[in-house]
């Protein structure tokens, strides 16, 4: 079962440090972890160091697995995907990279699959540059899905979907990474979601790492003055889940 953990990790554009300091305990096999903070905070660096798009100190440890150019998959917020191609054919394209060019029959199956579970079959053969933003997301989860990765970093994923494809995407990650035995690190900006669907949160703010640990533990009053700057409650829903009230900002 594969394990990832950050140890002291860090990030730089040419001499000037953008990320430091960040660490993480071992984070499971299942597992799906929040990386939250203000905007502009380091969440997108962060994914990038740990898929080494970029270089910088630090240590990222992956341990049950060899590292190949499937076992990590970045999902960025703007694929900047060629607006020429099918969704179809982009899709195949992510999942022939880093192998031959001969397609088998189950690997369109498996891509008929993820359009029918994301319910995005009828725009299989729509071109990418004619797709609202949502739609874009969503065809950007399914290239990074086909590519069967070990872990998945997602970065703000629902930021364009509407709420109830939010939660239909993220209810998806969270059966899946269990199901298939994934790390999924995933940026949100809605902290209820944090709270709902994600078993451990990182806070990155101004660079660095403020803390890490049990998403009930890191998403406290307290953390948000200090990070949000808002004075906020953490209320208990009646099925029992954890919600956060903002009452003002400071």
């Amino acid at each position: 079962m594969v394990a990832l953990a950050l140890q002291d990790v860090g990030a730089a554009y040419g001499r000037r440090t953008v990320l430091s300091s960040v660490s993480t305990d071992m984070l499971q096999s299942g597992s799906v972890t929040a990386v939250i903070g203000p905007n502009a905070a380091g969440k997108s660096t962060l994914f990038k160091r740990i898929a080494s798009l970029i270089s910088g100190p630090g240590l990222v440890e992956l341990s049950g697995t060899e590292r190949g150019p499937r076992t990590i998959c970045y999902m960025p917020q703007d694929t900047g995907a060629n607006a020429v191609l099918t969704v179809y054919e982009s899709i195949l394209l992510s999942a022939k990279q880093g192998s031959g060019w001969r397609v088998h029959d189950d690997e369109l199956a498996e891509i008929d699959a993820i359009l029918k579970v994301l319910r995005i079959e009828d725009l299989a053969f729509r071109e990418l540059g004619e797709l609202s933003g949502g739609q874009r997301q969503l065809v950007s989860l399914a290239q990074a899905l086909v590519r069967r990765p070990e872990v998945l970093l997602m970065d703000e994923p629902t930021s364009a979907l509407d709420l109830h494809r939010q939660v239909d995407v993220l209810t998806f990650i969270s059966d899946l990474a269990a199901r298939k035995g994934m790390i999924v690190l995933v940026a949100l900006h809605d902290l209820n979601h944090a709270l709902r669907y994600c078993q451990n949160t990182i806070v990155i703010a101004d660079g660095s790492m403020a803390i890490s640990g049990d998403t009930s533990a890191v998403i406290t009053p307290e953390m948000l003055r200090d990070i949000y700057k808002v004075a906020a409650r953490i209320e208990t829903c009646s099925q029992g889940r954890a919600l956060v009230i903002v009452d003002n900002a400071i």
